[in-house]
């Protein structure tokens, strides 16, 4: 089940962060706090959605969604994702698809243009996964880091 995420949620959906080998910061220094006051303003935001694969009582999956319109398209809207996590001992059994494909089905409902994300170049997999669903590689992701040793 694909669901909306809650506050009781928050737990699980940190530890699915925490599993990723790939980190994008060093969260030692950052305080707990900071995950609860992203969480806050994230579901208080109508362009945005923290949505949470559950099985058997747990959170198992989870995926931001932030709405975009743009000028391109016609004032179209996009739908980005973010932060797609899959239980590390459950990959493979097609919970990462149900997730995307549920996330193609809210942006056709809204009647979004286009359904965009980006993810590591280190992660083949990850991209092969994306590919097999119909995602094309037609763009080349750059990102300035604003401090820290990146």
């Amino acid at each position: 089940m694909i669901r909306e995420a809650t506050r009781d949620d928050l737990p699980a959906i940190i530890e699915l962060l925490h599993e990723d080998v790939i980190r994008e910061v060093d969260e030692s220094a950052v305080a707990a706090a900071a995950y609860g006051d992203a969480f806050d303003e994230i579901t208080s935001d109508a362009h945005q959605q923290l949505l949470v694969g559950e099985g058997g009582g747990e959170v198992i999956a989870t995926a931001q969604l932030t709405w975009v319109r743009h000028l391109t398209y016609v004032g179209g809207l996009m739908c980005v994702v973010e932060s797609v996590r899959v239980r590390s001992d459950l990959r493979g059994r097609g919970l990462g698809r149900e997730l995307l494909e549920h996330v193609i089905t809210l942006a056709r409902g809204r009647g979004a243009a286009r359904v965009e994300l980006t993810t590591n170049a280190q992660r083949v997999r990850a991209r092969k996964f994306y590919a097999d669903l119909g995602f094309v590689a037609s763009h080349v992701g750059m990102k300035y880091y604003l401090g820290g040793d990146r």
